[in-house]
């Protein structure tokens, strides 16, 4: 059947596919462009939309005290096809959404498919599209047309691997420990907070790093040339003792006030958002196994207790930054015509790309109609990712990020920290609806 579309879409996973549904429930002929079935990439299995290629679940389903779960009802209440067929195949996994991936993907491929605003095309997209596009070709993102993103945005404005240091919750630092400085006192402010350590507490700490239970890096990811360029912590310790102290852990220029002397080595934090409550810690990209990094880097003072936003990881990844390049409704700043979603945005996990999908296709949807249609509040769950890709994050050091309560602004009243996550939930709910309902 010939059908002629009034937007691209390029790629199928979640993104893509959530983009697509959104668009074509709105009365938009799409053409969703997906390269497996001509070519297969280093990760996926089948050539199925939407096909999980790491876990099969979607996290928690618990929408009073969750993030997570939280966007998965925000989704749910605005005809996500993602969460329509995750509910068709869910499988057992307690709290969590877990689904059979391939009764899923199957159930996601079947929809797209069937609906008659959706022309499917197995083809592969090499150059960015002179129409409306939807640009959601996820982490690994073709050579051809990475490199031609690279030409429009600035090379260095895509990366190539995720070096994910730790983000801490800025509230769970114990300050009685930990001081806020900046190196020499340069600066008119105190822009990063400073966890001091002894000589025994840092060999302890370096000891801890070698020893620890890492992850291997996959096949393709070993091969990717951009790797020395994201040392991981470890292997840094790996070089020698002394590594460390005179790397990220330097502590010269730092006057510790409760010494008045500088320590023997320390681990910085900077400020990763506009709210100031998540941190991250700086130089510390790891493959250490996140039930380990939660045990070593609790071995540092004033972090003892500290609890994370996201933990480390070191992997293939292509992505913008998108802070710099992206409006608030996903468009390329330089090029309007073209909008991103997913993973490629610098949202990390299936049900962040798929809502971040979810919102490109309504934002085209509603400019093809001719009308304006206002980021979800930042209060939301799908409003405070949308902040952060656009303009919360900081666009320098710019990481991929799951949707987490650090990125929500602080609730008005203060609450006890046991009702602060339900605050959080009740709080965006009503905001979504009246979003909804204007």
């Amino acid at each position: 059947m010939i059908m002629t579309h009034q937007v691209q879409i390029v790629g199928g996973g979640l993104a893509g596919s959530e983009a697509a549904w959104q668009l074509a429930e709105a009365g938009i002929k799409v053409r969703l462009s997906e390269m497996r079935g001509v070519e297969p990439t280093a990760a996926h299995k089948t050539d199925q939309l939407a096909e999980l290629v790491c876990s099969n679940s979607f996290r928690s389903d618990d929408d009073t005290s969750n993030a997570v779960g939280l966007l998965h009802a925000e989704m749910r209440a605005m005809g996500s096809l993602v969460l329509r067929e995750a509910d068709k195949h869910r499988v057992p996994a307690g709290s969590a959404l877990a689904v059979d991936r391939d009764g899923y993907a199957a159930g996601v491929t079947e929809a797209i498919a069937a609906h008659p605003n959706i022309a499917l095309a197995r083809e592969r997209v090499d150059t960015l599209p002179d129409g409306p596009v939807i640009i959601a070709t996820g982490p690994l993102t073709a050579a051809q047309l990475a490199q031609a993103i690279g030409v429009e945005t600035g090379e260095e404005a895509l990366a190539f691997f995720d070096a994910l240091a730790p983000i801490v919750y800025r509230e769970s630092i114990d300050m009685d420990v930990a001081w806020m400085a900046s190196r020499w006192d340069k600066g008119d402010t105190k822009d990063y907070i400073n966890c001091p350590m002894d000589k025994d507490q840092y060999l302890a700490f370096v000891d801890a790093l070698l020893t620890g239970e890492k992850t291997e890096f996959k096949e393709w990811e070993a091969n990717t040339p951009y790797f020395d360029g994201c040392m991981p912590i470890e292997v840094m310790a790996a070089r020698g003792i002394e590594t460390l102290r005179h790397g990220p852990m330097k502590p010269v220029g730092l006057d510790n006030p409760k010494t008045g002397r500088w320590p023997y080595a320390v681990v910085q934090l900077r400020q990763d958002n506009a709210l100031g409550t998540l941190w991250n810690m700086v130089g510390f990209q790891t493959k250490l196994k996140h039930a380990e990094q939660v045990r070593v880097f609790r071995m540092i003072p004033g972090l003892e207790k500290a609890e994370f936003a996201r933990l480390g990881g070191l992997h293939r990844n292509t992505f913008i930054k998108s802070p710099k390049l992206l409006d608030t409704s996903l468009r390329l700043k330089s090029r309007p015509n073209i909008r991103f979603a997913g993973q490629i945005t610098g949202c990390e996990g299936y049900i962040e790309s798929a809502g971040v999908g979810l919102l490109a296709g309504r934002f085209l949807a509603a400019e093809l109609a001719g009308l304006h249609m206002p980021p979800p509040p930042p209060t939301t769950a799908l409003g405070a990712l949308l902040e952060h890709i656009t303009g919360g994050g900081d666009a320098d050091t710019y990481q991929p990020m799951n949707v987490n309560f650090g990125l929500f602004p602080p609730l008005a009243d203060k609450v006890r920290k046991a009702d602060r996550k339900r605050g959080y939930t009740d709080r965006a709910k009503a905001d979504l609806a009246r979003w909804l309902a204007a």
